[in-house]
């Protein structure tokens, strides 16, 4: 196979081996880069003289049997929003071009750390908002399985140039679904970490010292293993909070098909899952199935799934909406207050969330620890849950209008897209862990992703099923318009 879609932990493993050199590797990349990246647009930014630096050291240092750690040498490029030092961090907002980072976002310098060699930045939609890519700094990201269509979002350029094979891992976030959606998209691996685990410091708003709630930092890669691998060296707090505390997650359970416990939710009333995606999901169901795995089509975790999703777009909006201008959240008061009581629209929850009382988010907070506890309870008969990542395959470009006026085509019918959040919400809004898979591809050609969520902090749990998925019913495929 072409070295530019090897796991990273297979590069890792020539380099030490002497069968590549980072140089070698580096520069492969960045001849793919300048071949296909520029209908692409996965990457946004480039810094290949240090990146070239950085590999010769590598070099030199392996020549003398030193070794830096797990990713010695390793190619790799993180999300636009991450702080690189000497790079700029713009969130794609026009204001913020001439923002430089003078310091290392915590995960950068913990993958450096790990032997990374990072040559650039991923491309992201406009203050990581979207589930498409694209902002007036940097343009558009497509897919690469089909050009016209979207790669996700927010981490869409992580994952297009993943699965175009422009990089050895990425880095990317999550707080709506921005690291399982593109995955899903591009079918490429991600992971969601159990909220807390893993410090954002550097992942911020220029300025800002605080992050959001719901969010979280997480890896993306070709193969399960490279998702373990990165996600066990970015997990930790900060200097601060690590002089108190540090992670130590729960093992993952290594164990027989015939002894996994596997619920399934193909679709839901509340964000109704095209046919295309659903089959997929329920392949992967009878696949655990025939290798004896104990499976339940009807096991749910004991709320309202349709109150879940309310509650979610409450927290998630009131956690966003400190982004907002002066002037932009004075708007949203004077529209929330033109808001019916009962009304049951993304817009109307949107704005309720924006605007909400403290003590109205101490009410969403409770209902979702309570939320919490009925998934600790159902996590206690189920080892993961497996869901869609979205409700469709990846659809075409559509930059008109607001997020919640767009549609995407489920079942020949249009569906508000911010309606497919309910996905990421089921499991990000109580902090649990998820790992995004390849589940195959739709009868379009595109790929679909399984979403396998787990119980908090059983991160290795999650991604322990996918690597078993990964061996049983496939993994990461590259593009065929990209595999040369």
């Amino acid at each position: 196979m072409n070295p530019a879609f090897l796991p990273a932990h297979r590069l890792a493993r020539l380099i030490r081996t002497g069968k590549i050199g980072a140089l070698e590797l580096l520069d492969h990349y960045l001849d793919r880069v300048s071949r296909f990246d520029g209908e692409l647009k996965a990457l946004c930014v480039l810094d290949t003289d240090t990146a070239r630096k950085r590999a010769r050291a590598a070099d030199r240092a392996a020549a003398k049997g030193q070794w830096w750690g797990p990713l010695h040498g390793v190619p790799m490029t993180v999300k636009e929003a991450f702080d690189v030092s000497g790079l700029p961090t713009t969130w794609g907002v026009p204001d913020l071009r001439d923002n430089i980072a003078t310091g290392n976002a915590v995960a950068v310098d913990r993958l450096l750390g790990a032997g990374a060699v990072i040559f650039g930045k991923s491309n992201v939609p406009t203050m990581l908002a979207d589930w498409q890519t694209f902002n007036p700094v940097y343009g558009t990201t497509s897919n690469p399985w089909n050009l016209a269509r979207v790669p996700g979002g927010s981490s869409g350029g992580a994952a297009a140039a993943l699965a175009a094979g422009l990089t050895g891992l990425e880095l990317g976030s999550d707080i709506g679904g921005s690291i399982r959606n593109p995955a899903h998209y591009c079918g490429v691996y991600g992971h969601k970490p159990t909220y807390g685990i893993c410090t954002g410091d550097g992942h911020r708003i220029p300025r800002w010292v605080t992050g959001n709630d719901i969010a979280v930092i997480g890896p993306l890669a070709r193969s399960a293993r490279d998702l373990e691998l990165s996600l066990k060296l970015i997990a930790g707090p900060n200097a601060h909070d690590g002089s108190a505390w540090k992670v130590t997650l729960p093992k993952a359970p290594v164990k027989p098909w015939k002894k996994w416990r596997i619920a399934v939710l193909p679709t839901a009333d509340t964000a109704p899952v095209d046919d295309a995606v659903q089959k997929q999901i329920r392949a992967v169901a009878d696949c655990a199935r025939r290798l004896g795995a104990k499976v339940s089509d009807t096991a749910r975790p004991g709320f309202d799934l349709h109150e879940a999703h309310r509650v979610f777009i409450r927290l998630l909006r009131a956690a966003t909406s400190r982004a907002a201008s002066d002037e932009a959240f004075a708007n949203f008061v004077r529209r929330a207050g033109k808001v019916r009581p009962d009304a049951g629209d993304y817009e109307s929850w949107m704005l309720k969330g924006v605007t909400v009382t403290h003590r109205e988010w101490l009410a969403c907070d409770e209902a979702r620890h309570r939320m919490l506890e009925q998934w600790t309870e159902f996590f206690r008969d189920w080892d993961v849950l497996l869901c869609p990542a979205g409700a469709s395959t990846a659809f075409e470009h559509n930059q008109k209008g607001e997020r919640w006026e767009r549609m995407v085509p489920v079942n020949g019918a249009g569906q508000p897209s911010t309606t497919q959040m309910f996905w990421a919400g089921l499991s990000g809004m109580a902090y649990l862990p998820s790992t995004v898979a390849p589940a195959g591809q739709a009868a379009d050609g595109l790929p679909v992703g399984v979403q396998i969520v787990g119980p908090q902090y059983g991160d290795l749990t999650c991604i322990e099923f996918a690597k078993m998925l990964e061996k049983e019913f496939g993994g990461f495929v590259p593009p065929p318009a990209y595999a040369a």
